[in-house]
């Protein structure tokens, strides 16, 4: 048994087991957990993604069921103290319906904004983007997937028609004669992956890793390409160039399945390799075998990640490599084709089903009139009450607090505080709230700052769905109830839509101005009670909320329609878009047409651009972001598990041996590193594995050894995700 993994159970339990998946990654390692006398423990399983395997996360992850730093009360903030105080559910809830109130009446329906999370089920996120839209009636939503795979979302949308992360099962990775990871490091943001990659190169088959530093992956790989970070896209355009130069195009392909090809051939015809090399650094010599391996080989995978994606030109990066697998003939092909390697553990369900500014369930667009009319028809509303567009994550964060922005946010599985670009300045617009209402399983640095803290269930205590990064529909189930005072984020959201209805008012009227004698507003029945109208829209059983999200979704992109519970249990999952219960599912898409209106992929032209910032006299070094092993996302969870903490205890500044000489810092040396937006500081930590002119440093930390307190929140135009990946910095020994 891993540390932590005992809880406290009566004597005498009747073991209990459970089959189910792991809290963390995108992977969504199958497990089984048990329940006795000695507590809680994880069991591995097998399950296709992972095949028995787990990585440490994984094996302690039992340990916060019962860790004493668990929220089980409500808490409410003191307005004589300022302190965070024990509070009754009703006290809680009441004085957020009241601060919701308020400021609506006072600054309209879009006042209020929600922001949800990636590691939210299917239903939770499918409630809360219902919530916002007909129980707050605010137009901003959004979440913090908007920082992961976002950028990989928008290109895939524009190319292909559809935006799923991985086209085709995790197992054609180990068949692949040639796999290309671009700003991928699965060894540390999701081990039990490297299964594919260790039987990939065991059945002959070469892997290519572009990355900035030698990371555990790159140090598996046959070929490391090590650009300046921010120049993965001269790199895609330059083995583009040489695949044409050489005659590797798939050019029957292009002409029967794709449009836009040609100005795509006239942009890269420019990228010839020794100016991609001048730009990114990569030799000429490395660029061809890439090329020769991606343009010779039998069955070949491209995948991006965070390093390709976290950038302001984030969607023009991923489209030269779809632009790259489009002129290859991959997509479609067996065992071949491009796909993104999400990170969150609900990413991809968690942006289908309607958490993002611009989208309704079943990845249909609020724009969009039809979408609209049948969306809001499952809902039992009138098409024009459902509010337009809101405004990506960082936006959003951005405007809180300011004039004409939000005045109240309800957070929802995230933690802006650590895992926000320009960090600094988000804490700050937290702080200018009105309200601040976190549901939360521990207090993270964000909840710290609320006014109102309420505790949720964990992952180990609810039913539910979530959608892994093959878009495989997986069933989450629950070993045991949440602890008394405890209550899952679907109860809190059901209890907050009835007591808002309970005195639902037109934002635009106080309550004062309404007709002497008249009741609040009601889309129900003649004679029905508000809050009953609202316990039946807004469900808290997971299974019920599941099965009105199939509904919502059908005839959408992420069709869920013929998904039920049974099916998932009866099938290791279920493959989105499955649009009947007696037809198929879609393990693999694109083998007869793409999802556009007339079946065809786009090329879309792109071309490099510098970074948002780049280096000068007095910020002279690159500075980028990653994960390490034993932590994960903004460290809520992970940085209070005593094993991992142990393997990862602290922030850390990577610089390498040559630089860390010229600024006269010795590894261990405490260091500061300062940018534009503001500064953090941690212990050197020297290696060759990373370029002379780059630092790098973990993003899992808070407080002093904040990263993102100097990221950079410049945005992509297209996906709004933030250029975590790249600013310029000066580090000095402090």
């Amino acid at each position: 048994m891993t540390d932590g993994a005992r809880s406290a159970t009566p004597p005498g339990l009747t073991p209990r087991e459970v089959a189910t998946h792991c809290p963390y990654c995108a992977l969504q390692c199958g497990m089984t957990l048990r329940e006795d006398d000695a507590g809680v423990t994880v069991l591995p399983r097998q399950f296709p993604t992972n095949r028995g395997g787990l990585c440490q996360k994984g094996w302690t992850a039992a340990e916060l069921l019962d860790h004493p730093e668990r929220l089980t009360t409500p808490l409410v903030r003191d307005p004589a103290t300022g302190a965070l105080l024990p509070a009754s559910w009703d006290t809680a809830l009441e004085r957020v319906v009241a601060g919701i109130r308020a400021v609506q009446d006072n600054a309209g329906r879009d006042a209020v904004a929600v922001f949800g999370g990636g590691g939210l089920t299917n239903e939770k996120a499918y409630a809360l983007g219902k919530f916002a839209r007909i129980g707050l009636r605010t137009r901003h939503i959004d979440y913090n997937g908007r920082f992961c795979m976002s950028s990989a979302a928008a290109a895939g949308m524009r190319a292909f028609g559809i935006d799923r992360g991985l086209p085709f099962p995790l197992a054609d990775l180990g068949r692949a004669d040639t796999l290309l990871l671009v700003g991928a490091n699965p060894a540390e943001t999701m081990p039990p992956l490297v299964r594919w990659l260790t039987e990939q190169r065991r059945n002959g088959g070469q892997l290519i890793v572009v990355d900035p530093r030698v990371t555990a992956t790159a140090r598996q790989a046959d070929l490391h390409l090590q650009p300046l970070p921010g120049t993965d896209l001269a790199v895609a355009n330059a083995l583009l160039h040489i695949a044409l130069t050489e005659g590797w195009v798939d050019r029957a392909y292009v002409a029967d399945r794709t449009s836009g090809f040609d100005a795509v051939r006239r942009g890269v015809a420019a990228w010839w390799p020794a100016r991609a090399e001048q730009l990114s650094g990569v030799p000429v010599a490395d660029l061809e075998a890439t090329a020769r391996a991606l343009g010779t080989g039998g069955r070949v995978i491209i995948l991006t990640a965070r390093g390709a994606e976290q950038h302001a030109k984030g969607v023009d990066t991923v489209t030269g490599y779809v632009n790259l697998a489009l002129a290859l003939g991959l997509p479609g092909r067996d065992g071949s084709g491009y796909g993104c390697l999400t990170g969150q553990g609900n990413g991809q369900g968690g942006r289908e089903h309607g958490q993002k500014a611009d989208q309704l369930p079943g990845y249909r667009r609020i724009d969009d009139p039809a979408a609209r009319e049948h969306v809001a028809g499952v809902w039992g509303v009138p098409a024009d009450e459902l509010p337009g567009p809101g405004v990506p994550a960082y936006q959003l964060l951005d405007s809180l607090g300011t004039p004409g922005g939000p005045r109240a946010l309800l957070v929802f599985g995230s933690n802006p505080v650590v895992s926000a670009p320009r960090a600094a300045r988000i804490e700050g617009r937290l702080r200018d709230l009105d309200l601040l209402v976190v549901a939360d399983l521990l207090l993270s640095e964000t909840a710290a700052l609320a006014d109102v803290v309420l505790p949720t269930a964990q992952w180990a205590e609810e039913d539910g769905t979530m959608t892994n990064l093959e878009g495989r529909v997986l069933r989450r189930r629950a070993l045991r109830p949440p602890p008394p005072g405890v209550r899952t984020d679907l109860a809190i959201i059901a209890d907050l839509a009835a007591r808002l209805a309970t005195a639902e008012t037109p934002a635009t009227q106080p309550p004062a101005a309404r007709p002497p004698g008249t009741e609040p507003t009601s889309t129900g029945p003649a004679g029905t009670r508000p809050e009953a109208v609202a316990a039946a829209r807004f469900p808290a059983a997971p299974a019920a909320v599941f099965a009105e999200l199939r509904r919502a979704s059908a005839g959408g992109a992420a069709d869920y329609a013929g998904i039920s519970w049974d099916r998932i249990d009866a099938n290791d999952g279920v493959y989105w878009p499955c649009p009947t219960e007696d037809g198929p599912d879609t393990p693999r898409l694109f083998a007869d047409r793409f999802a556009t209106p007339d079946g065809r992929a786009r090329f879309h032209a792109v071309d490099h651009r510098p970074a948002a910032e780049e280096v000068c006299a007095t910020y002279p070094l690159h500075f980028t972001t990653g994960r390490v092993l034993a932590q994960y996302q903004s460290g809520t969870q992970t940085r209070r598990v005593a094993a991992l903490r142990r393997a990862a205890p602290e922030a850390f500044v990577e610089l390498h041996p040559d630089l860390a000489t010229r600024l006269g810092i010795d590894d261990g040396d405490p260091v500061r590193v300062t940018s534009r937006r503001g500064e953090f500081s941690a212990p050197a930590r020297l290696s060759a594995g990373i370029r002379p002119d780059t630092v790098f440093a973990p993003f899992h930390y808070a407080g002093a050894g904040r990263a993102n307190s100097v990221t950079n929140d410049a945005l992509d135009p297209i996906s709004g995700m933030p250029e975590f990946k790249i600013c310029a910095v000066r580090v000095e020994k402090a």
